[in-house]
């Protein structure tokens, strides 16, 4: 392991923004966690672990401990029948490359996961979902170093406090756990319907038929996504920046009488629906908004994105941000939660 000084926190962020980092290390192997560990205490520098970056914000202050960028690879496949699967994945494969693996392998649970940017160990902390499928329908397991303990631990899936795009990992529990893998049961069968909106409209004009492979539904997947989303290798972002907000089921008829045609969905629980934040930032006014205070910007195809054109500092794309936010606010009672972390 090699520690590093001083390291550009942009180029740890797909958004491409925030100031330095005192302390920087790669972990490649499971071992070097511990190493790491007391390497930081000795130096009175917090240790912070993080994947590719996908999924955050840095302060333009900077952090003054030690950054531990996660290159653990690994990929296993154990059959338990002709219909069961478990693979064990190293945190830091990349994900598309593992749902790539699965689905050629011809097992389903995350084909609707594919093109989603950053590292399998960071799956589980957000409970990364896309078009009807979330990584804790699948999650069996983690392996994590915890940093309390300081012992390496397994955390069954049932242990993780799951909600919509959040866990224990994201919660109460932030910054606790080194992932160091994850295990996933997967099935060896062709996915079944119903599908999620957006995929079954897409697979009813481009697909003959009523059954479809995981390949096909990766397929439709990529295609969507790629005609939707930029792409954060050529196109700073940090993908959808606001979750879709769940709000009283009560409500509702209060916003539909100004708002007839205002799109909704059912959660599990029915006192509370799910509003799609991309129609209501884009109602707010802030459809492929290009903002020449900040030098940011919303995405042409998909206002969720907001993308870094110009801006030099997190402030910038704070206060953009917060425009959008206090838009929304004001049109509509609802206040929209960020996805991505702004750390440290």
């Amino acid at each position: 392991m090699q520690i590093q000084e001083n390291v550009p926190l942009k180029n740890h962020s797909t958004m491409r923004l925030g100031g330095t980092v005192r302390y920087f290390a790669e972990i490649t192997q499971r071992s070097e966690i511990e190493e790491a560990v007391t390497w930081a205490v000795e130096h009175q520098a917090p240790p912070l672990m993080i994947g590719g970056g996908s999924n955050i914000i840095w302060r333009d202050e900077g952090f003054e401990g030690l950054l531990l960028v996660n290159k653990i690879m690994g990929y296993e496949e154990f059959a338990e029948d002709d219909f069961n699967t478990y693979i064990t994945v190293g945190a830091g494969e990349n994900w598309d490359s593992v749902v790539e693996r699965s689905v050629k392998a011809k097992l389903s649970g995350i084909e609707a996961l594919s093109l989603i940017p950053g590292t399998a160990g960071a799956t589980p902390i957000q409970n990364v979902g896309a078009y009807g499928q979330e990584i804790a329908n699948t999650l069996v397991s983690i392996e994590a170093y915890d940093l309390h303990t300081r012992q390496f631990v397994t955390i069954p899936a049932a242990d993780c406090a799951f909600g919509y795009r959040t866990s224990r990992f994201k919660t109460t529990d932030r910054d606790r756990f080194f992932i160091m893998s994850i295990t996933l049961h997967l099935i060896k069968q062709n996915p079944l319907p119903p599908f999620y909106r957006a995929l079954g409209e897409y697979l009813s004009t481009h697909h003959k038929g009523e059954t479809y492979t995981p390949a096909e539904i990766r397929d439709a997947v990529i295609d969507i996504r790629s005609h939707k989303l930029p792409d954060p290798a050529k196109v700073a972002n940090n993908g959808s920046f606001f979750a879709n907000p769940v709000i009283s089921a009560q409500l509702l008829p209060q916003l539909q009488a100004d708002y007839p045609d205002i799109p909704h969905w059912p959660t599990d629980d029915p006192a509370f629906i799910k509003i799609p934040a991309a129609w209501l930032i884009e109602q707010a006014g802030f459809k492929n908004k290009h903002d020449k205070e900040t030098g940011m910007a919303t995405w042409k195809t998909q206002p969720l994105v907001l993308v870094n054109e110009k801006a030099n500092t997190t402030a910038d794309l704070l206060k953009f941000r917060d425009k959008i936010t206090a838009a929304v606010a004001e049109k509509f009672y609802i206040t929209l939660q960020q996805e991505p972390e702004l750390l440290p």
